[in-house]
């Protein structure tokens, strides 16, 4: 549908049909300019390791230039949710069910920072459908894209030469689950939500939360198109929008930029424990039709990682001939050696696993980071103006290997909360609206009792026998604690856990074949990943000379290794013969932040870059 590509910022200027204020002239433009300076887009603090890049500092101490100063232009809505994937486009539905349910007009905007709807979306996935029946009950005749059930589950330890079954935990049945391309269920659900009223506008990267006097969320901006690497203003700049709204829903995915911002400013992690990930690395292959094996979950764990490392991969046959495989490692790995895109090339050629990929082909490839933390590690959910669903809040269920069915609940009961209080304030002049029947229907709903239960099996992983006492207890709160223990395990943050690069071994990775194992560069080019040439860089090292002072020569430079997408690595600096510094090729990121989640010294924070940027995967 055409609203589900990429409209420019000037187009949907053009297209609203309300009308905006006439700009103020320069001289009215102090409390701009001096927002401008301090904003994200050019903090002090923030500095580029790049030789091609000057420093935020250096650029805002020269003369603005005048489109700059230009007031943003703005939008007034009901909803503003920012995430088009499967927790935003739920409650954007949900929202929308109900108002025209009671004829009621709640006008829901949805951003995204892809190309279009789906594009940025990467996940396994095997998709549990209880959510999307409660949304959707039609969906099978709506045309949904759950083709492929799944017809047989495998689990499976691996050594080095070999492979033994393990027993499933009931949380690893898969009976009446589909296997599918998340990316085109997403695309799908935009498709429902725009038939439902749902204005919908990819390519727009919600960049800066906008506040009201009393410290409230009132909306976001979207960041200036038409940028230089000195944020200077290209022929082609556009400033950026403003969506102004009653409530505004943050749906960025796993470790939000926005997220970050508003976790900070409210104190959403008080009492909370730290957030911790692991780094998904994604292929999609066409398989010889004579070799396909349809409907197999295979999960596998161990080798060649390991037994304290956790992590595991996954191979799933869809229908078409397609199959999807991938590899998942905690990002808090103690080795600074390790990379986790070398293990799963390594992974492949396992005497077990090698089979499926013989004869087949490679066509696409991506890399995601996804939540672990669970339960303990959910932030509070709501504040004035706004709330937390999906990924960006960490509802992955990880035993289960599952976060749709999570992240899509999470979207209704917001949207669900968001139109209640919307109406109601409407008979009421309430201001801001703060979503508390959000945060207790969570606690009352199947997803707060299903992420309650199994609270304790990621991290019993950490104690001193890793997978192997992770196994064990696994198998007794699956089999007979179920969750109904006094005690709950804590977390630890995920960049604090590495070692300096004296204390391990150098891994030693075999070169790819390039048949079934592939240089880095070489599978990136399937992930569709394009940015717009001479704009910010939009990874921002706060620090300058940490990567090469502290990363480098205590740590072995980790940055270069667990990127899944080659965008650092320490070069020779031509202006000091025989140092070293760190070389930022930001055109190849995947957007999975990584960098920002796993760095060391804490002094990387992603950025969103312009609108429409990134990858755009395929079957993914």
């Amino acid at each position: 549908m055409a609203s589900l590509k990429y409209i420019s910022q000037k187009s949907l200027l053009g297209s609203l049909s309300k009308s905006f204020g006439q700009l103020r002239n320069l001289s009215s433009l102090e409390p701009a300019f001096n927002q401008f300076r301090t904003s994200s887009h050019c903090n002090k603090r923030h500095s580029f390791s790049t030789t091609s890049v000057k420093s935020l500092a250096s650029v805002s101490d020269k003369a603005v230039d005048p489109p700059l100063l230009a007031e943003r232009q703005h939008d007034e809505t009901d909803v503003v949710i920012v995430g088009g994937g499967p927790s935003g486009l739920s409650a954007a539905i949900k929202i929308k069910q109900l108002a025209n349910a009671e004829g009621k007009e709640v006008r829901v905007v949805v951003l995204d920072k892809g190309a279009e709807i789906g594009a940025h979306i990467l996940s396994g996935c095997v998709f549990e459908p209880r959510a999307l029946d409660e949304l959707i009950p039609d969906w099978k005749e709506r045309g949904a894209p759950l083709n492929q059930p799944v017809l047989k589950d495998d689990l499976r330890l691996l050594f080095k030469k070999s492979s033994i079954p393990l027993p499933h935990p009931p949380m690893f049945n898969n009976k009446k689950n589909f296997i599918v391309s998340l990316s085109n269920v997403v695309k799908w659900l935009g498709e429902q939500a725009e038939e439902v009223g749902v204005e919908i506008y990819p390519g727009f990267a919600a960049s800066e939360v906008i506040y009201n006097e009393d410290g409230s969320v009132r909306g976001i901006a979207t960041n200036d198109m038409g940028l230089d690497k000195n944020f200077k203003p290209k022929d082609n700049f556009e400033r950026g929008m403003e969506f102004h709204a009653k409530v505004t829903l943050f749906a960025e995915g796993c470790h939000g930029s926005l997220t970050k911002t508003l976790i900070r400013k409210f104190n959403l992690r008080d009492g909370k424990q730290p957030q911790t990930y692991g780094i998904g690395v994604k292929e999609v292959w066409e398989v010889d039709p004579s070799k396909h094996v349809q409907g197999l979950v295979l999960h596998t764990m161990g080798w060649p990682l390991d037994y304290r490392t956790y992590g595991g991969a996954f191979l799933y046959t869809m229908e078409n001939n397609i199959m999807a495989t991938g590899f998942v490692v905690g990002l808090d790995y103690q080795n600074p050696y390790l990379h986790p895109y070398k293990e799963f090339q390594r992974w492949k050629h396992h005497p077990s696993i090698k089979k499926f990929f013989e004869g087949a082909k490679c066509i696409s490839y991506g890399a995601r980071a996804i939540v672990e933390g669970g339960y303990q590690s959910i932030p509070k959910l709501v504040f004035p103006g706004g709330a937390l669903i999906g990924d960006t809040a960490g509802f992955l269920n990880v035993p289960k290997i599952k976060g749709t069915h999570t992240a899509m609940k999470s979207g209704i009961l917001a949207g669900e909360a968001a139109y209640n209080a919307i109406i109601s304030s409407e008979q009421s002049s309430t201001n801001p609206i703060t979503l508390t029947s959000y945060e207790k229907s969570f606690q009352e709903s199947w997803l707060w009792k299903e992420l309650y239960t199994i609270r304790n099996i990621r991290p019993s992983f950490n104690g001193s026998l890793g997978m192997w006492g992770g196994i064990a207890y696994t198998g007794v709160e699956s089999l007979f604690l179920k969750g109904r223990v006094p005690w709950t395990f804590k977390h630890h943050a995920d960049y604090a856990a590495l070692k300096p690069a004296s204390e391990c071994k150098p891994i030693e990775y075999p070169k790819p074949d390039g048949k079934i194992s592939f240089d880095l560069l070489e599978n990136l080019s399937r992930s569709g990943t394009d940015h717009t040439e001479n704009q910010p860089v939009h990874l921002r090292v706060r620090d300058p000379k940490l990567p090469v002072e502290r990363n480098l020569k205590i740590f072995g430079g980790p940055e270069q290794r667990f990127c899944p997408a080659g965008v650092y690595e320490f070069v020779d600096d031509e202006a000091k013969p025989g140092q070293k510094r760190l070389q930022i090729n930001y055109q190849n990121c995947v957007h999975c932040k990584t960098c920002d989640i796993k760095d060391v010294s804490q002094n990387i924070d992603w950025v969103t870059p312009e609108g429409g940027n990134g990858p755009r995967y395929v079957l993914t």
